[in-house]
């Protein structure tokens, strides 16, 4: 008879949640999973934003997409809208979906940058059916046989309790209680946490979702933290929610201000708002009067400060203990990337699950991997900052003439010379993701491959206007983004 792995998964919020849920539903049949949270404690509750990956984790698990949507008045989201980041005034897109029709040999920006010198091809927006179907409020998830590459916003705090409704449904065990002290044994690993009232949970492995703090991996096993404000300065936010006055439009809005910005995020029946910011360029109360400042609808709950370092944890899994969520680092909430590294944190464990024997190499494993993407993403989001004109503050001037990772100050040069854009190493970012971004900002090459000269010009020009004309028709066949949720997740008004 084959005994179960005990799991302990210390924290709740989203991260335990998923994490037991997760396990429970592709490894129940192994493992005895015990969630420990306390009521006193509270959640951070504002990754409210996602980015499409949720929705395959969601169909491996089994949640169903219209009643999770209703639980957590979710809206849908089909991409990024940045204001005055590349400039003050400025505004760009970045979308989901894919820009216009690749080729082997180059991408579609530069047919599109040849389409440009040769006197025609409009916008580089135009040939993007995501892209296009948000700025007009339209969404639908699927147009016949053409398929939309979307997420979601949602309401975190609604979310975990979803989540921890199905788990214990699905037989994991939660223990209220605080955790007062850590028992490990004499080879260093955990093994039992004693909470309050001296009650004992004993496991085999134990998950630390305990939020920034990281008890167990950090207070406890003493895993060093990584820390990247000398890239991403940021270390503080705001957020505030507001009624809905509007309305919800199928994408997030990042505001950029003097010294940080600020996210617009709607769901079904009010709006999530905040402000990302630096305490060396901006104080708490000014960063509160700028959030308040620029909200619409009034405020239905009392503005909320939270704190943090970006960075990473140097083992997220060590001993007997894996890191998953904020434990195992942060990276601030500007592409919405903060459930997605739980989601792979997920998988990774569960691929690399230690069921006996000697565990090192899976730690290992484990550990590079999450290092590997922890640093992609770090990469992708100090693009926004530092390519930027903004002269205006301390904050912008900071950002701009810093130092940035040598990866990335490869891939800006490898876009600024030739135009070449390729897909990161752990195929998140694709090229349309960073061609958007980067000329977005304003970083646009200097040259572009040859491929869009291999057409007659006259060639070329009519494959550019059947694409605009396949967009343009597809988006007129769309409903309004707020009929299509009315009749596919209506959720209660909370």
């Amino acid at each position: 008879m084959y005994t179960k792995t005990k799991v302990v998964v210390a924290g709740g919020g989203t991260a335990g949640w998923l994490t037991a849920f997760s396990l429970i539903t592709r490894l129940g049949k192994l493992l005895d999973i015990t969630l420990v949270e306390s009521d006193q404690i509270g959640t951070v509750g504002v990754g409210e934003a996602t980015i499409p990956t949720m929705r395959a984790f969601h169909s491996l698990i089994g949640i169903d997409e219209k009643e999770f949507m209703a639980a957590t008045q979710a809206t849908f989201k089909l991409g990024i809208q940045f204001d005055n980041w590349g400039q003050q005034g400025d505004s760009y897109f970045h979308s989901f979906g894919e820009i216009g029709q690749r080729s082997w040999m180059a991408e579609f920006h530069e047919f599109w940058m040849e389409a440009k010198a040769q006197g025609f091809g409009g916008s580089l927006s135009d040939y993007c059916l995501e892209l296009k179907a948000a700025k007009a409020n339209k969404f639908a998830t699927q147009v016949g046989k053409k398929p939309i590459n979307f997420a979601y916003h949602m309401n975190a705090t609604a979310y975990a309790a979803y989540l921890r409704t199905k788990s214990e449904s699905a037989g994991v065990k939660r223990v209220e209680g605080r955790i007062e002290q850590i028992q490990n044994d004499a080879a260093g690993n955990i093994s039992s946490l004693i909470l309050e009232g001296d009650e004992q949970v004993s496991g085999d492995v134990f998950i630390d979702c305990t939020g920034f703090r990281g008890l167990l991996i950090g207070d406890n096993l003493k895993v060093e933290y990584e820390d990247w404000s000398h890239w991403l300065a940021a270390d503080r936010a705001i957020a505030v929610q507001t009624q809905a006055v509007e309305a919800p439009c199928p994408y997030t809005r990042a505001i950029a201000h003097s010294a940080g910005w600020q996210w617009r995020i709607p769901l079904q029946h009010r709006v999530g708002n905040g402000i990302v910011y630096s305490s060396q360029f901006l104080s708490d109360d000014e960063a509160c009067e700028t959030l308040l400042a620029n909200l619409s609808g009034q405020t239905i709950t009392e503005p909320r400060q939270l704190r943090f370092k970006t960075g990473r944890r140097k083992k997220a899994w060590h001993n007997n203990c894996i890191a998953i969520g904020l434990s195992s680092g942060f990276l601030e909430p500007l592409e919405s990337t903060s459930i997605h590294l739980i989601t792979t944190a997920i998988l990774r464990l569960m691929k690399l699950f230690p069921f006996g024997g000697n565990t090192t190499m899976l730690a290992e494993q484990f550990n590079r991997e999450t290092q590997l993407e922890l640093e992609t993403i770090r990469d992708f989001v100090i693009l926004h900052y530092h390519q930027t004109q903004r002269n205006d503050s301390a904050f912008w001037n900071h950002y701009r003439t810093m130092q940035v990772p040598d990866s990335l100050m490869h891939r800006m040069a490898m876009f600024r010379e030739n135009g070449y854009a390729w897909p990161d190493d752990v195929s998140l970012f694709r090229v349309d993701s960073w061609v958007q971004v980067m000329m977005g900002q304003g970083l646009m090459p200097k040259q572009h491959h040859g491929a869009g000269r291999v057409l007659p010009v006259d060639g070329l020009k009519q494959q550019m206007l059947n694409l605009t004309k396949m967009i343009d028709h597809t988006v007129a066949q769309m409903p309004e983004h707020g009929d299509f949720i009315q009749n596919y997740c209506p959720a209660e008004d909370k």
